[in-house]
């Protein structure tokens, strides 16, 4: 038996025969070319094929798993699209008389190389993505078929080893995948029938594909590096989602050991199932709401279908992030009466544009700094550009005639920070009386605690608000002086730390004190080794991603 340590990326246990996905070499030969237009005409065509190719591939993608987990191909696209790619690879054409295979080739290693530069792991993860898209103009150019066809016919690069993408298969037996690597459209192409999990040499865990794995509830493992052996096709090998482990040709004890693990899984699964529409109460009757965390409004089918009872976070900064211009109030307002309308009656906790840090767009330009997460960021922004502020607050009141609504306003540290942002808030609604547009007059205003100084200040922060929503990520980071995004400071960074659980316990006591409801809407409401601790710090509400809703559940009501 042989043992390799990865990364975890996608939870679960997976026991089968090994299937190697042969690297594909991308080679191009360069070559001088004497009408830079010609070339730059032929990289424009196989470019709009390519982005035809991906919208084709994002219908595959919604149709099997949703709207939302297909909008990465939507970002692909526009990546695609991007005019300072077009503008990169058409000057090497024009500037060095290359051909436009190895032009796209050459702008492809330049953007990934900036992006895999970056301080941020999540634009560091998308070095991968400019690759993928790159290769798929390389493939037109080239004259390859993709794998997502129209007429469904799958060739060159879409079968390797038996395993044929775009949902067909030459033989009938599942495989545990090995790769060097995977692109995130090579991921979306595998037949979730025929694959029992991944295991790549290279990749991280806020990968695309990585996301598109625990979408297709694949087991996976990324980063075993060197240990990636093409030996090993055929061999048996059990794959530990949650650990990183994988165990090549195990021995009886281990086999034995991960067969009874996988089937105590499988019943617990079916266990989870049960719990939809039960109450989220411990035994004693301690009953605690149970919220889901969104970026999208089309996130929202995946909070009902884990039965969360509402949207505790609604990180209403990607309608900005994903656009290359200001959202306008219309655009605004029909995300938010959208996501309001599928909630119905349950609440939905909308936070206001948290920009800035880790958290850049290009049109608000914000300048250089050297300290971002101490810096112009959220309520900041909104309070010092109430053009912007008050464009969004309009949005939300508008919706709020269309469903249950709340505001809350982010990276708070003073009360008149909550002042000046009701101030504005108060003149948005003003407007629209005097527009004789509906919405909601009592819509509750909430903040969330993440700094150090909001906990300090949280008895007369609860006098001004209807309820606090703990961010656990961005406490961690204030209360440690640890900068979240530095990899180097992971061992310090301890969320489980006594001086944050401390700053949680203070903030609830402080809610409770004056009458309003905290809840918690960080990645540590979703850590199950700390749901006892908050139940008995009286925490009201945990608000985490939606798969993480009835794990959590089944832990409350067996408390």
């Amino acid at each position: 038996m042989r043992t390799i340590q990865g990364v975890s990326v996608s939870a679960g246990i997976a026991i089968g025969t090994v299937r190697v996905l042969a690297a594909v070499d991308y080679a191009v030969e360069r070559r001088l070319i004497d009408d830079p237009q010609a070339e730059m005409d032929r990289f424009r065509a196989a470019r709009d094929t390519a982005v035809a190719q991906l919208k084709q591939l994002r219908d595959n993608v919604a149709a099997e798993f949703g709207e939302n987990k297909a909008e990465l191909f939507d970002a692909h696209r526009l990546m695609l699209q991007d005019p300072d790619y077009a503008e990169c690879v058409e000057g090497l054409i024009a500037q060095d008389k290359v051909n436009a295979e190895f032009a796209v080739k050459s702008a492809a290693e330049q953007f990934a190389a900036m992006f895999a530069a970056m301080d941020s792991s999540t634009m560091q993860a998308r070095a991968a993505d400019v690759k993928d898209v790159s290769r798929r103009v390389m493939n037109v150019l080239q004259g390859k078929r993709d794998s997502t066809a129209q007429d469904g016919s799958v060739q060159g690069d879409a079968v390797q080893n038996g395993i044929v993408q775009n949902g067909i298969a030459q033989n009938g037996e599942s495989h545990i995948i090995f790769a060097e690597d995977l692109a995130p459209s090579d991921t979306a192409q595998l037949d979730r029938a025929k694959v029992l999990g991944l295991v790549t040499a290279k990749g991280s865990a806020n990968s695309h594909t990585a996301i598109l794995a625990r979408t297709m509830g694949l087991p996976a493992i990324t980063g075993i590096g060197d240990a990636f052996d093409p030996a090993d096709d055929g061999h048996v090998a059990v794959i530990d989602g949650t650990s990183g482990a994988v165990f090549v040709d195990p021995d009886e004890a281990t086999l034995t050991e991960y067969r009874r693990r996988k089937a105590e899984a499988e019943e617990h699964l079916s266990l989870l199932r049960k719990l939809k529409g039960k109450p989220t109460e411990t035994k004693s009757g301690q009953r605690v709401h149970l919220y889901a965390n969104i970026s999208r409004p089309s996130d929202a089918a995946a909070v009902l279908a884990n039965d969360a009872e509402g949207i505790g976070l609604f990180r209403s900064e990607f309608l900005y992030l994903e656009r290359e211009d200001w959202p306008t109030e219309e655009f605004q307002f029909d995300a938010y009466g959208q996501v309001a309308q599928e909630m119905g009656d349950r609440p939905v906790i909308i936070r206001t544009l948290d920009i800035g840090a880790d958290k850049q767009v290009d049109y608000f330009n914000l300048g250089h700094e050297d300290n971002p997460a101490l810096g112009y960021r959220a309520i900041r922004i909104c309070l010092t550009r109430p053009e912007i502020f008050k464009v969004q607050l309009r949005a939300l009141l508008r919706a709020s005639a269309y469903g249950n609504i709340a505001i809350m306003l982010p990276m708070i540290t003073s009360v008149q920070e909550v002042r000046d942002a009701k101030r504005i808030l108060e003149e948005a609604k003003s407007e629209l009386r005097g527009e004789r547009i509906d919405f909601n007059e009592s819509i509750q205003i909430g903040v969330m605690i993440e700094t150090p100084a909001s906990v300090i200040m949280a008895d007369e922060l609860a006098a001004e608000v209807d309820f606090f929503s703990i961010g656990t990520n961005d406490l961690t980071q204030y209360t440690l002086a640890c900068d979240r995004q530095n990899p180097s400071l992971e061992r310090f960074a301890d969320p489980h730390s006594p001086a944050v659980l401390r700053m949680i316990q203070m903030t609830i006591e402080a809610a409770h004190r004056h009458g309003i409801w905290c809840g918690i809407c960080g990645e540590l409401g979703a850590d199950l080794s700390l749901t006892d601790t908050f139940l008995r710090l009286g925490i009201d509400e945990l608000s985490v991603s939606p798969t993480s809703v009835l794990p959590l559940r089944n832990v409350i009501r067996n408390h």
